[in-house]
Formats: C-alpha cells, structure tokens, sequence
C-alpha cells in the first residue's frame, strides 16, 4: 500500500539510534515494567476513565464539559488513526518476544491518548485550584504522565522518538483548539440556563411624592 502523506524525517538517524539501543538494553523485568507503564495511555485505561468523567458530567448537568470531554480525547483519538493511514510509517520492530503491537507508527497513539486525557483533566483542575503552586503541581503531574508513557513507547520498541514527539504536539494542538472553539459555546449554554434558573428581577420602586395635608381654617377666620 502507497502512503498517501509522504513525511521527510530529519531525525531518521537519530530515531533509529534510539531505537536500536533501547532493543539491545531489554530485559523481560524492564519490559514487564515498561508495560505496566504504557497501561496509563492504553485505549482500554481512557475508557474507564472517560467512561466515569461522563457519568459524573451527566449527574452534575455540565453539559458544556460532557461536550468537551467527548470531543477532544475520542476525536483526537480518532484523528490520529486517520493520520497513521496518511503517513504509513512502520514501526521499529514487528517481531520478536516483546512486540504485542500492530498497525502503524506516527504518530504514538499511546502519547496523544495520554496527552489528551491528563491534559483534559488538568483543564477542569485548574479552575477549582487557586494557587500558582497547586496549579503548577497538577501541569507537572499531566507532564508527567504524559513523558511517562511517551518514553515506554520509545523503549519498548512499539515507536519512533519521532512518533511520540509528533503524538504530544498533535494532542496539546488538538487539545487548544477544542478549548478555544467551545469557549464561545460555552457562553451561549451557560447564558439561557442562568436565565431560567435566577429569578426574575423585581421591578425598580419608584418613590411617589406625599402631598401636604390641607390647612385648617382658625377660629378668627371662621363664618358666624
């Protein structure tokens, strides 16, 4: 099969050299380890995860979230499928004890689900955080994770460098722009809702002058 989307790697070299010391540095408890981790950006660990944030939208009523959550970490997910097709890059290795993989390399489908989800979570974190610390500690956290899994890929043999570079930069752009488009949605469904929910405003009391009791005639002015 022709690729349809035909990349230049600059970094072929350097790809392959990652790769290959990485293959000559395997040990079955390094790859039970490096399993273990790549777990954290498997399609199977992002179901349950996405699974539980929707129900928990559903019961809170946020619909623009429930909205964000299902199109940016499945779309995305979904995008890069299509973009592996487009590009028809092979992976490092296709045989031997370790590989229980399949299909094409770029970019890491393991990254950009990694960085969709954490990177998702730590959106709706921030906003409950006020302190810079706090928030810097849950972007380190997502980093983290992110890198973490990203480099699984690379040492058990399943991705190029390249791949998973290209999985993280695709997932944080895909990520940005599912932000920036429901912003304005976000507005135009929060609005009708506070609309129906506060009450009515009364209407403005306007203050009515008294007038002066008329006066009382004496007794000098007084008709006999």
């Amino acid at each position: 099969m022709t690729p349809l989307l035909a990349i230049a790697n600059p970094l072929g070299g350097i790809d392959h050299s990652v790769a290959l010391w990485f293959h000559a540095h395997l040990t079955p408890t390094f790859v039970s380890v490096l399993r273990g981790i790549t777990e954290f950006g498997s399609s199977e660990w992002i179901a349950v995860v996405l699974g539980v944030a929707v129900l928990y939208f559903v019961f809170k009523r946020w619909w623009p979230s429930l909205l964000m959550t299902v199109v940016a970490i499945p779309g995305g997910m979904l995008l890069n499928e299509w973009l592996k097709i487009l590009v028809h890059r092979h992976r490092p290795f296709v045989d031997g004890w370790f590989v229980d993989w399949s299909g094409y390399s770029f970019a890491s489908g393991h990254t950009i689900g990694a960085t969709l989800l954490y990177g998702q979570l730590a959106l709706f974190i921030f906003p409950l955080i006020k302190s810079r610390r706090g928030r810097a500690l849950v972007f380190s956290a997502a980093l983290f994770m992110v890198a973490l899994v990203g480099f699984s890929r690379v040492a058990l043999g399943a991705h190029y460098l390249t791949d998973v570079l290209a999985g993280m930069f695709l997932g944080t752009s895909w990520l940005t722009i599912c932000l920036l488009v429901s912003r304005p949605l976000r507005r135009a469904i929060v609005r009708p809702v506070l609309e129906n929910v506060l009450p009515e405003p009364t209407p403005e009391l306007v203050p009515i002058p008294v007038q002066a009791d008329a006066p009382v005639a004496t007794g000098s002015n007084s008709l006999i």
